[in-house]
Parts: structure tokens; sequence; C-alpha cells
């Protein structure tokens, strides 16, 4: 039997995942179908990390939060991104799989604080770790936690999972000839503004030679093949 390329991955998840086709909100059957790729990898043996955004919970106080102070939105965010990150662990429970949550934020009455020692542990014994609350810090993206989260617990590689089945040359809803990259290079990625990641996070990534892989979550069995090392999204690389 064919085995993973990657033993230990960093899974970063957008908040509008979990969405699936309403407006804001937590969809429970996206969430199942999210939940049930990641147990399909996890079975491999591969160890998970996931860092989840809070968009799909921020969108709808987003009137709300215009005209805010950055900082204290930044903080709203934060917190959105703690409850779909209780929303995930609670969906792989009765998934069978064993997930922790830890916050950057200091909320232990809901989730125990991130502690990397702790979390390397977990994921040796096999625990899924969910990261929310981003870092823990205002003016700082999910993507750019997802690639500090992902050094810090040694992750092979950092997973982008998204609507998109990759990188493409253009918006392909918009131009039928936009074609996918197979790989690109990360200055390339930075110096067209691919939209990969944000530009903190990529150069992150960059500078620590850690590969990321863009894919689409929706696509059945799709994160399996990307850590199986098969031609599935796009692989940026140094």
């Amino acid at each position: 039997m064919a085995q993973p390329a990657f033993k230990r991955i960093l899974l970063k998840l957008s908040g509008e995942a979990l969405m699936g086709d309403d407006a804001y909100g937590i969809n429970r059957d996206t969430v199942k179908a999210i939940v049930a790729q990641v147990k399909e990898v996890a079975d491999l043996g591969v160890e998970i990390g996931v860092v989840i955004g809070g968009g799909n919970i921020f969108r709808g106080l987003a009137p709300a939060a215009e005209g805010m102070d950055r900082a204290t939105a930044d903080y709203m965010g934060m917190l959105a991104t703690v409850m779909n990150a209780l929303a995930l662990q609670d969906a792989m429970k009765h998934a069978g799989l064993n997930a922790r949550v830890q916050s950057a934020l200091n909320i232990e009455a809901v989730a125990e604080p991130y502690i990397r020692g702790k979390a390397i542990r977990y994921l040796e014994e096999g625990r899924v770790v969910i990261f929310g609350a981003g870092t823990g810090n205002p003016f700082f993206t999910t993507d750019t936690a997802a690639a500090l989260r992902g050094m810090e617990i040694n992750a092979e590689i950092v997973l982008k999972a998204t609507k998109v089945d990759g990188i493409y040359t253009d918006d392909p809803k918009k131009n039928p000839n936009a074609t996918r990259y197979e790989t690109v290079g990360f200055d390339e990625a930075i110096a067209k503004n691919l939209k990969v990641m944000d530009a903190t996070a990529l150069t992150l990534c960059r500078d620590a030679r850690m590969p990321i892989g863009v894919f689409s979550i929706f696509k059945q069995g799709a994160l399996k093949r990307v850590v199986m090392g098969e031609n599935e999204g796009t692989r940026v690389t140094v």
C-alpha cells in the first residue's frame, strides 16, 4: 500500500468554507463533509493541525463593524474563529476523531491556551489539533497564523483548502482560458499577486522553505490525493 507523502500537515480552512451555499454561518452538512475528508487522512496515520478562519461568522457582523477600530474588529474576528474551531471539534467527535482546540486568546472556559509543546504531543498521540484565534494579535490574518503554526509544529506542508482546485493564471470563472499551475515558485506567486495567501504568510513560508499546497476542499477525496503526493491542486515551492 502506498504511503502518504507527508507525515504531519497544517490544514488551513477558511471560515467561508464552512458556510456551504449559505450566506453566512455554519452549514452542518458542509462541516460533516469536510470532517470526513480530514478523517480519511487521519486514518492513514497523518498528523493534522488545523487553522480555521472566521469569515463565515464575521460576514454577518461586517455592517456593524464598519467604522470600528481595526484592532477591535480583528479581536471580534478571532473570537469567530474560536466558534468555528468548537464546531469543527464537535463534528470530529461525532465522526470518531479525537480533537483538541487551542486558542491564541486566553478563554480557558471553552478552549485550552495554545502551548506549542502540548500541541506537538497531541499530534504525536494521533489527535487533531485545531488552532483558534489566529495569532492572537490584531492586524494579522489567519493565513499568517497558518504559516506560523505550521512552522511551530514542524509540519511538512501547509495545505490551503479553498473553493478553487488550485492556483490559476487568471480567474477561471471570468476567463475560460485560464490554466492551473501544477507548481509555482514563491517569488512568482508574490510578484504576480496570485492570491495564494497574504504576502506575510507567503514570505514566512518561503523563508522557512515550507511548501504550500492549494486545493479544493469541495472535491471528493482531494485532501487525501494531496497528502498521497498525487497531482491535485497547485504546489508552491521555493
